[in-house]
């Protein structure tokens, strides 16, 4: 069968509201970890995962920061107008987008749209600054929204003062100051999520240095996460789900760093994503025999394309697949490549690049509860129930797991 022929209705269970972490816990690496190894499960402290892990081994992170997205605005009836800031429009290069001055435009989703009259709409940025939005355009269910302001502050300095960090849609409460701390990694550098990498939530320094005892190599994708994490599968079959597309860089000393280790974990499903992305990328390479044609987005992964010919005919090695992608930067004297993926992994999707995913519990009948399934198969429902059973934090703040292949 076909993935897209999938019934959501498959991957539904039972999550009670007080299952549902709506805060985290005052120390990361506390939280409790449950892992599934060789159909067998067992529950752990996380602060004890570099034991579960063998010694020589590569992690790979997420280490894109989530922004402070959502800004509001009040119009001339003294009504609220918020402005979630998805993601920039006219580059893909997030560092400059967060660095822009004057002017940028951005897809936003717009809450109480209908009360939004006035053609213009203005905030105060501080004392002597105000920052203006206009509607350009719609996109999809979004707009093209363009900011104007007349100091010399970035894009990124406006949005840290006046935004508010965008927390998920089923913790029902408003965000407070210790959230721009707690929905952060501890190693997030690079502006554009507007929803935390949580898998990586519960990593403290403590944790990095016993992952260094055990000689285990630290690398980093950058994969900024959009809103579309938190859409729900609406559909009764995936063929009528769009999965969304996501920006991703992945840099050369990963690659080299995939090619020298036997044992490679990741933490995250964004992470996952991102490293199957690459494997498909490499795969592209080889198929087109290096033949890339001008003006094609050819570093881009569609949302079914690995799942038809003639990438699902296709039997390269994760080493070859990095070996193409090594050789194609060496050629163009490149240090990283920036692509897109709109891949959706369900349990049909055989993965390529992990021995084990380090990830949270998932919302039912979601995509990121379909990639979970991909490891493991229909076990997934004796491991969330075991989860539930042993009063485990679902969702973003919400307790870790680790599930080997």
């Amino acid at each position: 069968m076909h993935p897209s022929q999938i019934e959501i209705s498959n991957y539904n269970y039972n999550l009670p509201a007080q299952n549902i972490a709506e805060h985290s816990l005052p120390q990361r690496d506390t939280s409790k970890l449950l892992q599934y190894k060789n159909g067998i499960i067992s529950h752990y402290n996380f602060s004890k995962l570099p034991e579960l892990l063998p010694s020589n081994s590569l992690i790979i992170f997420n280490n894109s920061k989530v922004i402070p997205a959502r800004i509001h605005f009040t119009n001339a009836a003294n009504a609220t107008i918020e402005i979630f800031c998805l993601e920039p429009l006219n580059t893909t290069d997030y560092a400059l987008a967060m660095a822009q001055t004057k002017q940028c435009n951005w897809k936003c989703l717009v809450g109480n749209k209908k009360k939004w009259k006035e053609k213009n709409l203005t905030a105060t940025i501080n004392s002597s600054t105000n920052i203006t939005i206009e509607i350009i355009e719609t996109i999809d269910d979004a707009y093209n929204i363009n900011f104007t302001w007349a100091s010399n502050e970035t894009f990124a300095e406006i949005l840290l003062a006046i935004g508010k960090i965008p927390l998920p849609p089923y913790i029902k409460r408003q965000a407070v100051a210790n959230d721009g701390i707690t929905y952060q990694t501890i190693y997030a550098q690079h502006n554009g999520s507007v929803a935390a990498p949580t898998a990586g939530l519960h990593f403290t320094e403590a944790v990095f240095k016993n992952l260094d005892t055990k000689n285990i190599t630290r690398n980093y994708i950058t994969l900024h996460v959009g809103a579309g994490t938190f859409k729900p599968v609406k559909a009764t079959h995936l063929i009528n789900h769009t999965m969304h597309a996501e920006w991703f860089v992945i840099n050369k000393q990963i690659i080299e760093n995939i090619l020298t280790h036997q044992n490679i974990f990741c933490v995250g499903t964004t992470t996952l994503r991102t490293l199957e992305s690459t494997y498909w990328l490499g795969v592209k390479l080889l198929l087109a025999n290096f033949n890339i044609p001008a003006n094609t987005n050819f570093f881009n992964i569609t949302q079914w394309q690995v799942y038809d010919a003639p990438f699902a005919n296709s039997n390269f090695t994760l080493m070859q697949s990095m070996q193409a992608l090594l050789q194609y930067l060496n050629q163009n004297n490149l240090e990283q490549l920036t692509c897109s993926t709109q891949i959706i992994i369900t349990p049909s999707y055989k993965i390529k690049t992990i021995k084990a995913l380090i990830t949270n519990f998932h919302q039912p009948q979601s995509t990121l509860l379909l990639l979970v399934a991909s490891i493991v198969g229909n076990n997934w429902k004796t491991i969330y129930d075991a989860a539930l059973q042993n009063n485990y934090r679902f969702l973003s703040y919400g307790d870790s797991s680790i599930l080997w292949l």
